[in-house]
């Protein structure tokens, strides 16, 4: 059964966490550099099936879209081109970087782990797949 792919996509960095094969859990994969994560996720898929893509939509306070918004859109539609069998799924990720912070806390990550690129990311990712599984 094809898994679930979520993305917490920044600038610089893509987090990335997948379900396992009956979608009812989510797990941080990697972090890969944004300007490479088309050919990532080209690598994942020829390895074993991607059934929808999770992408978090960074929303402000007020709920308009952040700045990175516009980027993400742009990506998205990319995506939708390359991969049109794929549904693509946007999501809000209001609050997913904080809080996967407090849980790499939480979990006694030491402050050094914490600051290497893309520990938070891959977990914030991971939350957002986990928000959406939740309310599937």
């Amino acid at each position: 059964m094809a898994k679930i792919v979520a993305l917490d996509v920044g600038a610089k960095r893509t987090g990335v966490a997948e379900s396992d094969s009956m979608h009812m859990m989510a797990f941080p994969l990697e972090t890969v550099e944004t300007e490479y994560v088309l050919t990532f996720l080209q690598r994942r898929q020829e390895e074993e099936p991607i059934e929808e893509l999770v992408v978090g939509a960074p929303v402000r306070w007020d709920g308009t879209p952040s700045e990175v918004a516009h980027f993400i859109d742009g990506l998205c539609q990319k995506m939708g081109e390359k991969w049109p069998e794929i549904r693509i799924i946007r999501v809000d990720e209001r609050f997913t970087s904080s809080l996967a912070a407090h849980a790499l806390v939480k979990g006694g990550m030491k402050k050094s782990k914490r600051r290497e690129k893309g520990a938070v990311d891959k977990v914030a990712a991971a939350l957002i797949l986990e928000n959406y599984l939740a309310q599937r």
